[in-house]
């Protein structure tokens, strides 16, 4: 059904409520510039956490990884919501590449606060990782197949990088290879899952 644009003006200035868009959705170039900086800081941030953690220095990456979550609650227009998501995902991924470690799997050499459990470090690698599923990753959101079958390829890929600098081990590649494709291809639908529930960068429906 067609409104008039003067009607509607008319309407809307009777009101007092504002034709602006809300902030999380802006125009199309700032959308885009948005996407970049995310690209940008997703890709920095995984180099910076993995290279200092090979070199002992993880705690840089995790200052960095903080410096990003923080700029993401900034920009979020429910903070709360996202911080929560956050939280949530960067615990659950904790836990299962503690999981992987505890099962002799993966090794890492540096960054082992409990023995048997994952490195304080990689808590940064997936906080950096949460803070894109509202931004980056909307497109997956209701592609439930398709976000597991990137998980699939993504988790062990990722992890391949990260043993050839240095900053985890495979203790036993094959199987290790197969539990993180196998682990990946259910966490990202279900963190997807979660993000859309707990989404605090678009306005509410």
């Amino acid at each position: 059904m067609h409104t008039d644009s003067h009607d509607t003006g008319q309407q809307t200035a009777s009101t007092g409520e504002s034709t602006e868009p809300a902030p999380a959705d802006g125009r199309p170039s700032q959308q885009r510039s948005a996407i970049l900086r995310y690209v940008v800081l997703g890709q920095a941030g995984w180099f910076i956490c993995v290279i200092s953690a090979a070199r002992g220095a993880g705690w840089i990456g995790v200052l960095f990884a903080a410096g990003v979550v923080a700029y993401h609650l900034a920009n979020a227009i429910r903070p709360w919501r996202e911080a929560r998501l956050v939280g949530v995902a960067t615990l659950i991924g904790w836990m299962w590449e503690s999981v992987l470690v505890h099962a002799g799997l993966l090794a890492y050499p540096n960054g082992i606060v409990i023995a048997g459990t994952a490195p304080y470090w990689m808590a940064g690698l997936w906080a950096l990782f949460a803070v894109q599923f509202n931004v980056l990753l909307v497109w997956l959101g209701r592609r439930w197949l398709l976000a597991a079958l990137s998980g699939l390829v993504a988790g062990p890929l990722s992890f391949r990088a990260g043993a050839a600098l240095g900053a985890v081990q495979f203790a036993k590649t094959d199987a290790a290879l197969l539990a993180l494709a196998l682990g990946w291809s259910i966490l990202l639908p279900g963190m997807l899952w979660l993000a859309r529930r707990w989404d605090g960068m678009h306005p509410a429906p």
